[in-house]
C-alpha cells in the first residue's frame, strides 16, 4: 500500500461545494428534447472556401449556438452568447467573422479572452477556418515575447486575438490601435471576472469606437455581467445554450473515501479500461504539482497546469495530452477555463470545486458538443 503523502493533508478545510444533491437532482429529472437545428453549414452565406475549412475540420451540423448566433452576427446584430466552453461557441463567432472581413479587407476584429490557453486554441481555430483565405492574425498574451507581438500587429493583421493584461500593455505603448476595430469579442467573460480582468476590459473598451459590432458570451450573465453589457452592447439579441443541455452528456458519479487513502483511490480509478483522456483537477497549483509527480512515480503519464509555469511549458503539456503522449492532466480552477480539449474521457473532483459554477465549469470539460463524458468527485 502507498504511504499518503503529507502535503495532501489540509490544515483548514476549505470552503467547498459536494455534488451529490446537484447528481441526484439531474437524475431524478426527464432529459431535455433534442434540439432542432434550422441550418446546415452548406447553407450559410459564407464564402465557399470558408465552407471548405469547415468540412475540412470535420464538422457536418452545426452545434444549437451555432444554429442561432452565425445567422445574427452575419446581419450584422450585438449579440450575448450564454453558453459553456464546449457547445461550439468559438466557430460560432469565428465563422461570420471571418467572412465579415472576407468581404470588407478593412474591418478589423479585437477578441479578448480571460487566458492565454483559451486565446491560443481560438487562434488555433481561426488558422483552420481561414485557411487559403490570405487572412492573418496576431496572438497578444503574456509569457512570450512581446516584441514579435508588436511586429506582427505593425503588419495589420485583421484579426488581434489576447488576454486583457498584454492587450492594455500594448495599447499604452500606442502599438495596438484600438479604434481601428470594427469588431469585438468579449469571450468567458464570467471567468474574466472571477479573475479581476473586468477593469482592464473596460479599459480596453473606452478606446473602440462608437460604432461596432460588439459580440458578449458567458457561462452567466447575473449580477455583475450585467453591469459590463450595459456598457458594452447596444440593443443585442440574447441566445441562451442552457447549462443543463451539457450536464446531461455527462455521466455523474460520487466516489465516497471512506477513510482510504485520497491517492489510492484515484490510482485504482485510473486503471480502470475506458480511463484514457482524463482531467483532475485540485484546489492549488502546489498540490497539483506534486500530485503529477505522485501519478508519474507511479507509473502513469501525466502531466500538471498551472499559473506558475511559463507559457512555453503550459503549451508543451497541453500539447501532450492532446496528442496523447500524457493520458493524466492535473489542473487547477484558475486554469481550467482555458481548456479547449477533445474528446476528454473523465474529468476527476480530486479536491471538491468551491461553487456549483465551479463544478459545472470543470465537468464542461468533458461531454462536449456530440460526445458523452464521466464526471467523478472524490467525496470524504
Amino acid at each position: 500500500m502507498y504511504q499518503q503523502k503529507r502535503f495532501f493533508r489540509a490544515r483548514r478545510q476549505p470552503r467547498s461545494f459536494n455534488p451529490s444533491l446537484l447528481i441526484q437532482q439531474l437524475r431524478g429529472q426527464s432529459r431535455l428534447e433534442v434540439v432542432a437545428i434550422k441550418n446546415d453549414f452548406a447553407n450559410f452565406p459564407v464564402a465557399e472556401q470558408i465552407k471548405l475549412n469547415i468540412k475540412t475540420k470535420g464538422y457536418l451540423i452545426p452545434t444549437p449556438i451555432q444554429d442561432k448566433v452565425i445567422p445574427l452576427i452575419i446581419n450584422g446584430q450585438d449579440v450575448v452568447g450564454v453558453a459553456n466552453t464546449g457547445t461550439g461557441k468559438t466557430a460560432a463567432f469565428l465563422i461570420p467573422l471571418i467572412n465579415k472581413v472576407f468581404k470588407n479587407r478593412n474591418e478589423k476584429v479585437l477578441i479578448i479572452t480571460p487566458t492565454r490557453e483559451l486565446a491560443a486554441q481560438i487562434e488555433t481555430e481561426f488558422i483552420a477556418l481561414a485557411r487559403n483565405l490570405n487572412m492573418y492574425s496576431v496572438l497578444c498574451i503574456g509569457g512570450v515575447s512581446m516584441n514579435r507581438q508588436i511586429q506582427r500587429l505593425r503588419q495589420r493583421s485583421n484579426f488581434v486575438i489576447g488576454t486583457p493584461g498584454r492587450l492594455k500593455d500594448l495599447e499604452q505603448r500606442r502599438v495596438l490601435k484600438l479604434r481601428s476595430f470594427t469588431t469585438i469579442v468579449l469571450d468567458e467573460v464570467d471567468r474574466m471576472l472571477d479573475m479581476g480582468f473586468i477593469q482592464d476590459v473596460q479599459y480596453l473598451i473606452s478606446f473602440l469606437p462608437e460604432r461596432r459590432q460588439s459580440l458578449f458570451f458567458s457561462a452567466t450573465i447575473e449580477g455583475k455581467i450585467r453591469e459590463v453589457m450595459a456598457g458594452f452592447l447596444r440593443n443585442p439579441v440574447i441566445v441562451s445554450v442552457k447549462t443543463r443541455d451539457m450536464l446531461d452528456n455527462v455521466n455523474h458519479e460520487v466516489v465516497r473515501l471512506a477513510g482510504r487513502n485520497k491517492i489510492d483511490v484515484l490510482h485504482h480509478l485510473l486503471i480502470k479500461p475506458g480511463f484514457d483522456k482524463v482531467l483532475v483537477f485540485g484546489r492549488t497549483k502546489w498540490s497539483m504539482e506534486k500530485l503529477a509527480r505522485t501519478l508519474i512515480d507511479r507509473g502513469f503519464k501525466a502531466t500538471a497546469i498551472h499559473s506558475n509555469k511559463t507559457q512555453s511549458q503550459r503549451q508543451k503539456a497541453l500539447t501532450q495530452f492532446k496528442n496523447g503522449t500524457v493520458k493524466i492532466l492535473l489542473a487547477t480552477d484558475v486554469a481550467q477555463r482555458g481548456l479547449d480539449i477533445d474528446n476528454v474521457t473523465h474529468v476527476i473532483n480530486f479536491d471538491l470545486p468551491e461553487t456549483q459554477t465551479d463544478y459545472i465549469h470543470r465537468i464542461g470539460r468533458t461531454g462536449r458538443v456530440d460526445k458523452k463524458g464521466v464526471a467523478i468527485s472524490l467525496v470524504p
